[in-house]
């Protein structure tokens, strides 16, 4: 099970990822009204890849914080998910491309996988 852990984050990270650079092009820093702009919104994903990456070397040593990590990227791409399809059912134009669209429900679909293998884990 650990194993599985370790490819479905490693697959979820890869999504997420992908839709932060799909999240600069939308410039979403507009949409939940960031400050700084641009720089602002490549500053703050410094640590946020950080501990992405951290937290992957955590799984593949199958640690207790891997364990964390994997529960907190899960419930952060369910969060994204939810968030952005609210702002999408209320006539958003953002992330309402096919690809926009299918980088978010392949990250729900992969977070509700590794939560479920995460809990598993954890208890």
């Amino acid at each position: 099970m650990n194993e599985i852990l370790v490819w479905i984050y490693f697959i979820n990270a890869v999504f997420l990822i992908n839709h932060e650079i799909d999240s600069a092009y939308w410039e979403e820093w507009e949409l939940f009204k960031l400050p700084g702009g641009i720089s602002g919104f490549l500053i703050i994903h410094f640590p946020l890849l950080f501990l992405i990456l951290f937290g992957f070397m955590q799984v593949y040593d199958y640690t207790f914080m891997g364990l964390i990590f994997s529960l907190i990227l899960s419930l952060s791409g369910l969060f994204a998910f939810m968030i952005h399809f609210f702002f999408i059912k209320k006539g958003r134009k953002e992330f309402n491309v096919p690809i926009s669209r299918f980088i978010l429900y392949s990250i729900l679909v992969l977070s509700v996988i590794q939560l479920g293998i995460t809990l598993w884990l954890l208890f």
